[in-house]
């Protein structure tokens, strides 16, 4: 009986080949004679592979005749591939989590999918597969939908050439994809991804590696061995990018004066600016949430009149990121969720200045009505759109300021708007407790992040430090 094993091993260095569609690495070895070569996308994996078989070798272990590798590799235990387990990890967590974060996780997984193909050679173009990964098999509730023609090759593709989940105990490998993660895709330049994405990504990779541990896939979590350095982040916010009360204004005021839809868009504007909230969470208030004061007579004039010092109140509910409909329950672009830090249904109370006050009342008076009770809404009725309030925007940020002012990061993103708030407010001297409260944040957030950053405010500090000495 001929045996089946031999100990007649040869093992050669890596081949590189640059091809059309990118470069590719063989390992080649001969058992018994016979020539065996795998091919692999990126040289870690390669290099990984070969080690695995010199190491096998120089034990002294016998090698298969008719596969090629250690006859120690024919026992180890026959696992998952990385796309089954992954796809199963989505499905498990799908209903606990959010819209944002169902497509977060989505994201990460499918890039941590092309660190681990074997080979490209053949291979769709990653923007494809990528698509495929994240939008349908990373997508529990459109796992089944109809695929066009490329995503369905794309698929079968991927499914033949992803290493299984047990691959991730090699510490090449799973650096190979630690480093995938945290980095930009090639169609966005490469290079490592800004420090709060790349800790985020680390992070939902961690929590997919326990899932893997707990049924028994891996040994232990293999990113706990791995030394990885964070990318440094203050999380302050740069003041550089936080207008003033003067500059603010200007850009509400352009606002305004944008034909069809401008004088729908300034409220929403202003209630970013003037109370602090979240662009989700302004898209998403109705009338039954804001309590305004009520106007008092002028006897001298013969009409109502807003109460000169007549605070109102707004009342957060729900937020409605914009996630998209391939990841909401309901289909709809935006998910509704609890406020941010807040369990369900419970709310967060913002005081609505008189300003503000003035502002709403005359949107309210419009003869334009938003649908079920929405205080903010498109040009045509609807929910109000991201990309419209955004092109908006920009559009006033064009008009508002000079070219200089224009290049830099001032007011570059609406978000910079709450910035402000919450800056011009803690620089009054309100109390830092009550501060938090309104903006939904908790007080150490607030300290780390807000203070600081008003654009003027050092000069104003600098005057105040100076007539404190006025006795010197």
């Amino acid at each position: 009986m001929v045996s089946d094993s031999t100990y007649d091993v040869r093992i050669w260095s890596i081949r590189t080949y640059n091809g059309r569609n990118g470069t590719t690495y063989t390992v080649r070895w001969a058992v018994g004679g016979r020539a065996w070569p795998v091919t692999f996308a990126g040289s870690t994996l390669a290099e990984s592979f070969r080690s695995e078989l010199i190491t096998a070798a120089r034990r002294g272990e016998a090698f298969s005749m008719s596969t090629g590798r250690p006859l120690s590799w024919e026992q180890r235990k026959s696992g998952p591939s990385w796309v089954d387990f992954a796809a199963d990890y989505m499905d498990k967590h799908w209903k606990r989590t959010s819209a944002l974060h169902r497509r977060d996780r989505a994201k990460i997984l499918a890039n941590a999918t092309m660190a681990l193909l074997t080979t490209d050679r053949n291979s769709p173009s990653e923007e494809v597969l990528r698509a495929a990964l994240r939008n349908w098999v990373f997508n529990t509730a459109h796992r089944d939908s109809h695929r066009p023609a490329d995503i369905a090759a794309a698929l079968d593709w991927v499914g033949d050439h992803v290493l299984p989940v047990e691959s991730l105990e090699d510490s090449a490998v799973i650096r190979a994809v630690l480093e995938r993660i945290t980095s930009k895709v090639p169609s966005n330049g490469g290079g490592p991804l800004a420090p709060k994405p790349a800790v985020k990504a680390r992070r939902i990779l961690s929590h997919v590696l326990d899932y893997a541990v707990e049924l028994g896939h891996l040994q232990s979590n293999p990113l706990h061995g791995l030394k990885w350095r964070a990318p440094k982040t203050t999380g302050v916010i740069d003041r550089r990018s936080v207008p003033n009360p003067q500059q603010a204004r200007a850009l509400l005021d352009e606002v305004g004066k944008l034909k069809r839809s401008g004088y729908l868009l300034r409220p929403f504007f202003a209630v970013i600016y003037l109370a602090g909230l979240r662009p989700e969470e302004a898209v998403s208030l109705r009338w039954t949430d804001i309590v305004l004061p009520e106007q008092v007579w002028d006897e001298q004039h013969g009409c109502w009149v807003e109460p000169p010092d007549g605070w109102g109140e707004i009342t957060v509910r729900q937020v409605a990121p914009d996630v998209g409909r391939r990841w909401t329950d309901t289909g709809k672009q935006r998910d509704l969720r609890q406020p941010k830090g807040r369990a369900e249904n419970e709310d967060r109370p913002v005081p609505c200045s008189p300003k503000l006050s003035l502002i709403l009342r005359a949107h309210r008076e419009q003869d334009r009505k938003g649908p079920d009770g929405l205080v903010f809404f498109g040009e045509h009725g609807g929910q109000l759109a991201t990309c419209t309030y955004q092109k908006a925007w920009q559009r006033a940020r064009r008009r508002a300021f000079s070219d200089a002012q224009f290049a830099t990061p001032l007011a570059k993103r609406i978000y910079d708007l709450r910035h402000a708030c919450v800056s011009t407010w803690l620089n009054e001297g309100i109390n830092s407790a009550q501060i938090a409260e309104w903006a939904g944040h908790s007080l150490e957030v607030l300290l780390r992040i807000y203070a600081k950053c008003l654009d003027g405010g050092e000069d104003d500090a600098r005057r105040k430090a100076e007539k404190a000495f006025d006795g010197f």
